[in-house]
């Protein structure tokens, strides 16, 4: 498995084909890892055209193989799922936007604020990011783990570092509801990769509420993180 996501591009180049495509939604569908001969029989296709199809996914870090040895005579078996950070290309289970909202109504419920959800989303992105070497891989790394998102992020040069504008807003339909929790989850986030990176770096973000798009400084070498305030 690949350690860091594939860039879009190459993920729109791996599934504009169309017979790559049909395998990926079948995987997407599938409760559990395929083989290549299901797959094959599945679409109707001959196994041979297939293998490769597969190959050019898994470089594109669309697909993990499992290798199943159980039963059976001879080599073991090849199993392919999707990759834990395989975009969802809109492709998630109705559930999930359903239990999204449903945990939003339970922590406003429970009286959380914006002070926890930056929390929270600071945890998921210290946990997300890793040490670069310097403060530009820092912002690269930052500003591609925000693309794989799809917050479609364009890096504008500053003097004082990057700013990140955000061309579309995944959390935005949330964020109407309870800007206060659903910003400040993406605000969290954002101040923990970036802290992530090791580089001393730090961010002033902001929100919908203040900027449309919303967007984020990255301040390349200071040593403090705040909200500008609207």
């Amino acid at each position: 498995m690949n350690s860091e996501r594939p860039p879009r591009l190459e993920v729109f180049k791996a599934l504009g084909d169309n017979t790559r495509y049909a395998i990926y939604l079948e995987l997407v569908r599938a409760p559990a890892p395929l083989s290549t001969a299901e797959i094959a029989a599945t679409l109707g296709l001959h196994v041979n055209t297939v293998r490769p199809h597969l190959e050019r996914m898994r470089e594109a870090g669309l697909l993990e193989v499992e290798v199943d040895g159980r039963g059976g005579v001879g080599r073991p078996q090849h199993r392919h799922r999707l990759a834990a950070d395989a975009p969802s290309l809109g492709l998630e289970p109705p559930v999930f936007p359903l239990a999204t909202r449903m945990l939003l109504r339970l922590a406003v419920s429970a009286g959380l604020g914006a002070d926890e959800a930056v929390e929270a989303g600071r945890d998921q992105g210290l946990a997300d990011g890793r040490p670069v070497a310097d403060p530009a891989a820092g912002v690269e790394a930052v500003q591609r783990r925000l693309a794989d998102l799809g917050f479609d992020p364009t890096p504008v040069p500053t003097d004082e570092g990057v700013t990140l504008a955000f061309g579309h807003c995944p959390f935005r339909e949330l964020a109407e509801t309870d800007p206060a929790l659903v910003c400040g989850l993406h605000q969290g986030l954002v101040e923990g990769l970036v802290e992530g990176t090791g580089t001393g770096a730090s961010c002033r973000f902001r929100t919908l509420v203040d900027r449309d798009p919303c967007q984020v400084d990255v301040l390349v070498g200071a040593l403090s993180s705040a909200v500008e305030p609207s």
